[in-house]
């Protein structure tokens, strides 16, 4: 018989998606789907454009990581024009990179993820959210918060406003920074820093208890990761070349440009989602599932390059492995990814190159086609476009870390299921909050921005739905929408 149970309030994902369960005539489960039901077509819009306007048009996809977008967009152009980016400029969007991870991070972990772990599975859906944890552990929340507005002021400082700024453009940036923003920016570092560690402190802690379960089984499972890696193999989140790792921690591939990325990523379709599925196309589809974001960028490298990072780097694979396969490290390694953030910011400021005067190197259009890549938050990020003589865009493919991440999410959160579902699952079952929980928490891990996936404009709510091997709805629970 047909059920439904609500779930309020939203959940804590960036965009509209659902989660379906599907049952075989024994009441075991047979699959699992996340499917993402929400399309714009952000690429279309593009066409006709000027290829300089793709760095404020594709920033307005998402409000949470436009300065992804806009450094990718931005250095897509630098390759149309021909130019070489002045150094100073260089390094500039790098500062505005690694105060994007921080707020990014920093946002995913005390604000999206962090009420499941510190206020528990079973607590009231109504209060497990950041005001909720704001009346656990006020200190917490409120330096959480101020990590994150740490990250975002840099973002204000660099290009004006904190959101969708227009600061980076196709050959350098608009602006350096001000003497200003540099003496600020080494007075919060210290808070900062210490917010990290006292983060980082407090996971670890729970890794060894209360979460030791989640560690081992949500979407612990073998596959490839990708990341963007430096000539030397350390760490990288912008300027670097694409690394893939094999679940041994082997590397299956190296070296390889963005130019060449149809040759090596393959992109799927399902009918039940909006979201495609890229694969690494030698293996071929699904076998070719891989992951990216700071769980695959840890995995790829051979080190950080910093103390303190490389220092948590080593406890984190003391913890998890040379190569982490539990999607659930996604959270520890966004706090180690903060650190890392912290200790280039500080490198940065001790720059004197920082503060040269050319920031921009100006050329007309001296190419039809280029790709630019860079690391979003979430993973690595591609923009392809094609212009005509005159510049404008002809075609335009933009591959999302989100979608990269489709076929590990789906696989996730069947694995979390079959762990804690009733094995079989009775057609009159109540499933508890607690498990239902766990299986969005599956989706968490990624901290998936859809919108930017399907390039629509974000909603929030997420539905999980139990179904027969017949089809029949057995248990629906919706979250509603702002």
């Amino acid at each position: 018989m047909s059920r439904t149970v609500l779930i309020d309030p939203v959940t804590r994902i960036e965009g509209h998606a659902k989660i379906t369960l599907h049952l075989d005539e024994e009441g075991r489960l047979r699959d699992t789907r996340f499917h993402v039901v929400e399309y714009r077509g952000f690429e279309t819009f593009c066409e006709g454009r000027p290829f300089t306007e793709m760095a404020g048009i594709t920033a307005r996809i998402c409000g949470i990581c436009p300065v992804s977008h806009l450094l990718c967009a931005a250095k897509t152009g630098d390759k149309l024009l021909g130019v070489r980016v002045p150094p100073a400029a260089r390094k500039l969007r790098r500062l505005l990179n690694l105060a994007q991870l921080t707020q990014s991070h920093a946002l995913s972990f005390f604000h999206l993820s962090s009420p499941d772990f510190l206020l528990g599975w079973e607590s009231d859906p109504a209060r497990r959210n950041i005001f909720g944890l704001m009346t656990a552990d006020p200190d917490l929340a409120r330096a959480g918060i101020r990590l994150r507005q740490f990250g975002q002021r840099i973002l204000e400082s660099l290009g004006g406003r904190k959101i969708h700024s227009a600061w980076a453009v196709p050959g350098g940036v608009r602006a350096p920074l001000s003497e200003d923003a540099r003496a600020w920016i080494l007075e919060g570092l210290p808070e900062a820093r210490a917010t990290a560690k006292r983060a980082l402190g407090l996971f670890k802690d729970l890794l060894d208890g209360p979460l030791k379960r989640e560690q081992a089984e949500f979407g612990r499972f073998p596959s490839l990761f990708m990341g963007l890696v430096t000539p030397e193999g350390m760490w990288e989140h912008i300027d670097g070349l694409i690394r893939f790792r094999g679940p041994d921690g082997a590397i299956v591939a190296d070296g390889l440009s963005e130019d060449d990325y149809a040759s090596f990523l393959g992109e799927a379709v399902e009918p039940w989602s909006y979201l495609k599925f890229p694969y690494y196309k030698p293996f071929g589809y699904p076998e070719g599932i891989y992951r990216v974001g700071p769980l695959a960028r840890l995995n790829v490298c051979e080190a950080i390059g910093t103390p303190w990072a490389d220092q948590e780097l080593a406890e984190f694979r003391q913890r998890a492995g040379r190569m982490a396969l539990s999607s659930f490290a996604y959270h520890h390694a966004r706090l180690v990814e903060i650190a890392a953030c912290l200790e280039a910011i500080e490198g940065l400021m001790a720059d004197e190159t920082l503060r040269a005067g050319r920031v921009r190197a100006r050329a007309s259009l001296n190419a039809n086609e280029a790709v630019g890549v860079s690391e979003a938050p979430r993973g690595t990020l591609f923009h392809h476009y094609r212009v005509d003589d005159q510049g404008l865009i002809t075609r335009v493919n933009l591959i999302i870390a989100t979608g990269q991440n489709n076929l590990a999410m789906n696989r996730t959160v069947h694995q979390i299921a079959r762990a804690w579902l009733p094995d079989p699952v009775a057609a009159d079952a109540e499933i508890p909050e607690a498990i239902l929980n766990r299986i969005e928490a599956g989706i968490r891990c990624f901290d998936p921005c859809l919108s930017c996936s399907t390039h629509a404009a974000g909603r929030m709510p997420l539905e999980v739905t139990l179904l027969s091997a017949s089809g029949e709805v057995l248990a629906e629970r919706r979250r509603a929408s702002l």
